[in-house]
This record gives structure tokens, sequence and C-alpha cells, in this order.
């Protein structure tokens, strides 16, 4: 399909949940929905970053796993035969009185009656470990999409998070053992979370970092690792087959910054329909800024539904921003 025309009503940037909820969203309101995506995957940064973490403020969910959540959420969405344009970034925003084209990375070009930005933090890219150079795919992982891999190895964690808490937390009962290090005695993740994983058996090691690592780069096995802790002398040396450095990550809302949309510390600033301050393009989820925004995904799937409806009008000037309600057509 590259370098193909695309005409739709809906162009959603972005498929993580807010943006497959609103795919779900623009099938029931009757509207032909294509979805970008830079990710070669489904579910933003739930299937990049953390599939198997437990979610709990999903409302009718008292606990599902990330992967569940994005497979229910890929199911609802289908409903709308949705086009997916994965594995691309959308570069180009020009308007028109009546559409918008989008180009994208790989010379598609999309025609759409509406835009709605659900694209989350942006294009998001690792902050990499020092002495993890050449290791990375090799012993070396920034995200853990499956804990089978780590199954009865000795598994080091660097970070002070909540991604590196919540992956010392649901490692340590599969693998052989956890050590969790980090270059300060204070942490950035939830306490309960730091509760829990000290009164388990992972060891944490604070003001230290990973200076070297062990192994045979070439075959990408991973032996061990050096720290180098405050106050000792001499390295602490660790068995290890498997790394993960979980150091944050570096946001880019890339080519949209370009497009002439009003931003306010990267996020894409909205009124109370979701619109932005150009004509036909919305936004919806974390990416958007308003006065008392809270950022949960809860909230990104009212502000879809939101956008979407008012999107409607804009689509088609004879529909009405209220649909119904989905179960009067059920």
């Amino acid at each position: 399909m590259a370098g193909s025309s695309i005409d739709t009503d809906l162009l959603v940037i972005g498929a993580g949940p807010t943006g497959l909820f609103a795919t779900y969203y623009a099938g029931f309101r009757g509207f032909e929905v294509a979805v970008v995506d830079s990710l070669p995957e489904l579910g933003g940064q739930i299937t990049a970053m953390y599939p198997e973490k437990a979610i709990l403020d999903v409302a009718g969910f008292p606990h599902v796993k990330g992967r569940d959540l994005v497979a229910g959420l890929v199911e609802q969405a289908a409903t709308a035969k949705p086009t997916y344009l994965l594995d691309r970034t959308a570069l180009t925003l020009t308007e028109h009185d009546d559409f918008l084209t989008v180009g994208l990375d790989d010379d598609t070009e999309v025609r759409a009656k509406a835009m709605l930005i659900t694209a989350g933090i942006g294009k998001f890219s690792p902050r990499p470990l020092p002495a993890g150079d050449g290791w990375v795919g090799r012993g070396v992982e920034y995200f853990v999409p499956s804990f089978e891999p780590y199954v009865g190895r000795d598994v080091v964690i660097v970070g002070g998070g909540d991604s590196a808490f919540d992956w010392a937390k649901h490692l340590e009962p599969v693998a052989r053992s956890v050590t969790l290090v980090h270059r300060r005695d204070a942490f950035r993740a939830h306490q309960r979370t730091v509760d829990e994983v000290r009164a388990s058996s992972v060891q944490v090691v604070t003001k230290a970092q990973v200076s070297q690592i062990h192994g045979d780069q070439e075959a990408g096995e991973v032996t061990g690792v050096d720290l180098t802790v405050d106050g000792e002398e001499q390295p602490r040396t660790l068995p290890a087959q498997a790394i993960v450095a979980a150091l944050g990550f570096v946001a880019d809302l890339g080519a949209l910054q370009t497009w002439g949309l009003e931003t306010d510390k990267r996020h894409v600033v909205v009124d109370s329909s979701m619109r932005t301050n150009l004509a036909r393009v919305f936004a919806a989820g974390d990416i958007t800024e308003y006065a008392g925004k809270v950022r949960l995904i809860a909230t990104g799937f009212g502000e879809a539904a939101t956008a979407v409806n008012n999107a409607a009008v804009v689509i088609d000037p004879s529909a009405h921003v209220f649909p119904g309600h989905s179960s009067e057509g059920s």
C-alpha cells in the first residue's frame, strides 16, 4: 500500500487504547476510519512496554492484564472494519476546505474529512544504558513484552521508576534471582510497589550503576555485571543472564510539532469538545492538555467518544453530536 492514496471519513493517529476505542466509536457512528501508528503492533505503550502488567483503573475490570485489555479493544475496533497503517509515521498535514491530506513516511497519502490525534506521548525511545552499548538485543532489553525468556534466570533491572519496580515485582516469582539497581536512594515509583518489592526476595542496590557487562556479545550471552557502588572500593560482581534497562524514555511529538497545532509542554491543547486550534483536527488521550486534565486510560476513553461525536458533525453536517446510546442499536 506504500505510495498509494486512501480516502476515509476519519483518520486516527495512534493505535493505543484511546485510538482503538475511537476507532470502534467511529464505526458505531457509521464512518469509515483509518488508523496510523509508528509501532508495528496495535496497543501503543501497553503492547510495547507492559503487556503483562495488571491494570486496575479501567471501569468494569477490577484486574486486567495489559495484553488482555488490548485484545478486547482490538476485537471491539474490528467492528468498524478499519484500515490499519502500522509501522508508519504521519509526516505532513495539508488543510483543504472540505478535507485534510496527511502524508506518511512511506509516501502513502491519506485524505480524511477529519482527523483525531490519539498519539499518547508521541514517538518514544528508551534512554540508553551506557554500559549496554552493543548488548541491546543480546542480553540487554529495554522492555519486557513477555516473562517467559526470564524463567530460571538471574535478572538485573536498572532503574528506579514504575516500570523498573513493576517488572521486578512480576519477574520475582519466575526468575532465579532479581536484582534492582538504581543510582539514587530515592525512587520515582509508587511507594506501594516499592514496599512490595522490598518485602520480596528482590535485592535492591542503591547508589550504584552497572559499569560493565560480562559475556559473549557475539553470541548474545550475558553472564554477569559489575556494579560500581558508592563507598565500595572494588566493583561488585553479580551473576546475570538478562539485563533490563528501565531508565525511562524520551518522548517526541515529531512532525506533529510542524503542523501548527497549539501545544503546551509537548501536549496538544484542546477545548471541551476535544477540538484543537486547527479545523477538522481533534485530539484525545494522554496527548491532550486542558484545565483539570487527568491522564488515565479511563479518561482517554471518554475523550475519544467526545471527540468522535463532535467530529461527526464536521464529517457530515447533517449528523448530530449526540448519537443516542449504543444499547439502542443492539
